[in-house]
């Protein structure tokens, strides 16, 4: 965790801090919660009725550093009592960031440049080597248009893009500004050259990337994905990959995190995988922590918590 929010924490509370890098173990973590008044967890910690039960009547608060909670029970927490603080809004620069950043390098194929260079593969300059296809005059479709989607698209607009897509449960007053057109999910698919996913994971959006949406997607078409891995039908997806019903994709989020080394996504040249680090901007990180710190104390105060998940 950032120095900055647990540095915050300690000048008020009693801290128990978990060490290593790695995630707690289930086990230990079950076992150190019993009598704690809040918990400050990551992503990767399940806040569930378990881990509440053992927690006991004198949890009032779950800080957790990110901008999604698919990891936390909303439902017991809120019979219980216990306010959950997130952190939206400060990571919405970073993630767009990334994206583009993603997009880029699964478009214009730049992990198997790299590669060529190093292994030999770069004999001279070709013409129709290493090609991708370009943003400018493309179609881009966003699935998601909250604070991270808006920010992807102003983004992509720099580019010259021709056109920009975006399907959301809601419309976005944002998008004229922008100049994004709200379209259905399936006209999203079958239009769009490039296919990003910046949705929540929510049960509406459970694997919308499914065997049935890939097929409807160009077999040019890029897809990517920085929001949560259970978007996405992730054998679906390599299959897609695997017969070129789809060009390409880039992920920042897979299931499970860590992926492991053996997936067939690893094998694949035409998928860049990344670990989850779209946040992961020094400045983002510290914000982050500063915010799950102050929405814990602030809850512990019985006050107004800065990011409070309603």
């Amino acid at each position: 965790m950032p120095d900055v929010g647990i540095e915050l924490l300690k000048k008020q509370c009693e801290i128990k801090k978990w060490e290593k890098a790695s995630p707690i173990p289930r086990d230990v973590f079950l076992q150190s919660v019993s009598g704690v008044n809040g918990i400050y967890c990551t992503l990767n910690d399940k806040i569930d009725k378990e881990l509440l039960d053992a927690a006991g009547s004198t949890l009032k608060v779950v800080g957790t550093i990110s901008v999604g909670y698919d990891h936390i029970d909303i439902a017991e927490c809120r019979k219980r009592g216990v306010r959950i603080g997130y952190t939206p809004n400060v990571l919405t620069d970073a993630t767009a960031e990334l994206t583009l950043a993603l997009l880029l390098t699964t478009s214009r194929r730049l992990s198997e440049a790299q590669c060529e260079a190093k292994t030999g593969g770069w004999v001279s300059w070709a013409p129709t080597w290493m090609t991708g296809p370009g943003l400018a005059g493309s179609t881009v479709g966003i699935v998601g248009f909250g604070r991270i989607g808006q920010a992807v698209a102003r983004r992509v607009k720099a580019f010259n893009t021709a056109k920009i897509l975006y399907y959301n449960r809601s419309e976005k007053a944002e998008a004229k500004e922008i100049g994004a057109i709200k379209v259905g999910f399936e006209e999203l698919l079958t239009q769009s050259d490039f296919v990003i996913c910046c949705a929540a994971l929510v049960p509406e959006t459970k694997e919308i990337f499914n065997k049935s949406a890939f097929e409807k997607m160009k077999p040019t078409a890029v897809f990517v994905n920085t929001s949560r891995g259970g978007t996405v039908d992730q054998g679906a997806l390599i299959e897609a990959l695997q017969n070129n019903t789809i060009r390409a994709a880039g992920l920042d989020v897979t299931t499970p995190e860590p992926l492991p080394l053996d997936n067939p996504l690893f094998k694949l040249k035409n998928c860049v995988v990344l670990p989850h680090i779209g946040s992961a901007t020094i400045e983002a990180r510290n914000v982050m922590s500063e915010l799950t710190a102050k929405n814990i104390i602030c809850a512990l105060n019985e006050s107004e918590m800065p990011a409070e998940l309603k």
